[in-house]
């Protein structure tokens, strides 16, 4: 497992739960907006790397203090060993939360199949007809139609959540994506912070005439979902 970083404890990375996040090396997507270059590009520096070895070390330290972790990215899901790392975990007691961009549906299915996730939060990067806007690449939609079946139909807890982007996103989008995920438990719209490092700098510092703004969005597709939130 390639680990960019960790984070030792988090209170609102796994909802309810006091969790640590680990962070993968490198990604399927490209999006222009990405807050973690340094974990898609290498050219973005080198990242804080963690061997397997110490991450499990700080697990056995923190048995009985945190309920779970959080596997992040980049993308987790395009690393070979993703699984059987996550039953590593697992076996030690955990609860695993992925971020998942969706795009290995196949792994997504592996994984629920051998009940090895408690939660996934699923990236939404945008309308389907608009989705490489977002995800800076060619974008296979249909896996990320079927990660988004497999997430809603699997039993566990889960949310989608986009991060919403003047300039990418427009409120039309936001119509069509409540359309697709009609009946969903839980979605989330994201502020998107244009401070930071960030993989395509002409969004840095980005001054923009219309904001889109969350509560509106909110407001007119609350009906869609369960539960709407707004972070």
């Amino acid at each position: 497992m390639k680990i960019g970083g960790l984070q030792k404890l988090t209170l609102i990375d796994y909802p309810g739960k006091i969790a640590a996040t680990v962070f993968t090396v490198g990604c399927s997507f490209r999006c222009p907006f990405c807050h973690n270059p340094e974990l898609v590009l290498p050219s973005f520096g080198q990242t804080g790397s963690v061997s397997e070895k110490e991450f499990f070390d700080f697990l056995k330290k923190r048995k009985g203090k945190l309920d779970g972790i959080c596997i992040t990215g980049g993308e987790p899901t395009i690393q070979k060993d993703l699984l059987e790392f996550v039953k590593k975990i697992k076996k030690m007691g955990y609860l695993v939360k992925l971020d998942s961009n969706g795009t290995r549906p196949d792994v997504l299915r592996g994984g629920l199949k051998e009940k090895l996730f408690d939660f996934i939060a699923m990236d939404i990067k945008n309308s389907l007809k608009n989705y490489e806007k977002a995800s800076g690449c060619k974008t296979d939609i249909e896996r990320i139609k079927l990660s988004v079946d497999l997430i809603r139909n699997s039993g566990i807890d889960y949310e989608f959540r986009t991060t919403v982007v003047p300039g990418i996103h427009h409120y039309g989008d936001f119509e069509e994506i409540a359309k697709w995920l009609k009946g969903a438990k839980k979605y989330v719209l994201q502020k998107y912070r244009n401070e930071g490092k960030i993989l395509d700098q002409e969004f840095a510092g980005k001054k923009y005439k219309k904001v889109l703004k969350l509560e509106e969005i909110k407001k007119r597709i609350k009906n869609n979902f369960e539960k709407i939130e707004v972070h």
